[in-house]
């Protein structure tokens, strides 16, 4: 199987400064990918890059199967869209269908099943000024999916919405997966161990890291344990009494997997039982694993 895109010593360079400092990756097809950093690490110039709105310095971007008009391979939504407010939304969606390479036939079809799809089907009659910010993102959304795109660029798509909000997007970006390709960069990593397949990490423009996300977990959580407690008072006294690196975090206590195996965890438990509820083992989470990879020489 091809990759839908293919880059190699990608690079962004003004006056001296690189951006974008000779990143090279793959996404395959129906994969979701994060892209990550801290602010000022190159993911929203790289984004730009890839959605033809900056000219890279050197380096390459393929798009697989892209023909003539690689509009019609891309969808693209950035940080922060404009919106015209005198415009309605389905205005606004025609006039974005059809700079994305739509027939004029199959353009009105496309854009109502798609404002209904990120559930504004009963607001394409209403004008954009009079949109809520939760609003403004779900058409950001639609516009950049309009033309069913094989690449989907999302640079922070729930970064302005509200729990409940950046739920209904991440869900409706998971039932995008299953056609579509996605890379999109977030700081909200919790979101993202919900629908990534591949991690990619920028730091000063470079990638420092890259993988899948469970592979980059293994190499930086390796195996652990956690210890569920009906009590704090309980986790805090088994982490205490434990003989290897035990943290209590509330009602539950992680070892690393590095100093014990299950079977002595088991038998300690077996004599330090008072108040357990259950053992299993830890994953990492997305953050560990950012603060380690940025902080990382």
């Amino acid at each position: 199987m091809n990759p839908v895109l293919e880059v190699s010593g990608l690079t962004k360079q003004y006056d001296g400064f690189r951006a974008v400092d000779g990143l090279t990756f793959a996404l395959e097809e129906h994969t979701a990918t994060a892209l990550i950093g801290p602010n000022g690490s190159g993911k929203t110039t790289t984004l730009s890059m890839l959605a033809g709105l900056l000219r890279q310095s050197s380096g390459t971007i393929r798009f697989n199967g892209a023909g003539n008009d690689p509009r019609s391979t891309i969808g693209f939504l950035p940080q922060y869209p404009n919106f015209f407010p005198w415009m309605t939304a389905m205005e606004y969606m025609e006039l974005a269908a059809g700079l994305s390479g739509l027939g004029s036939r199959e353009v009105r079809t496309a854009c109502e099943k798609t404002l209904g799809f990120v559930g504004l089907g009963s607001a394409g009659k209403k004008r954009l000024g009079g949109f809520s910010g939760g609003m403004k993102q779900r058409l950001g959304l639609a516009q950049a999916i309009v033309h069913r795109p094989a690449l989907l660029l999302l640079d922070e798509p729930v970064s302005a919405l509200d729990p409940a909000g950046r739920r209904e997007v991440m869900e409706m970006l998971k039932e995008l997966g299953e056609s579509t390709t996605i890379l999109y960069s977030t700081h909200i990593l919790n979101d993202a161990e919900e629908m990534t397949d591949q991690l990619l990490f920028l730091r000063n423009g470079q990638m420092i890291e890259q993988g899948p996300l469970h592979e980059v977990r293994k190499k930086y959580g390796g195996s652990g344990y956690r210890v569920l407690f009906a009590d704090r008072k309980a986790a805090e006294r088994f982490a205490g009494a434990a003989p290897w690196d035990a943290n209590a975090d509330g009602q539950a206590v992680t070892i690393s997997g590095e100093s014990v195996s299950m079977e002595e965890l088991l038998r300690f438990a077996a004599e330090h039982s008072q108040g357990i509820t259950d053992i299993g083992r830890a994953s990492i989470r997305l953050e560990d694993i950012f603060m380690k990879v940025v902080e990382k020489p």
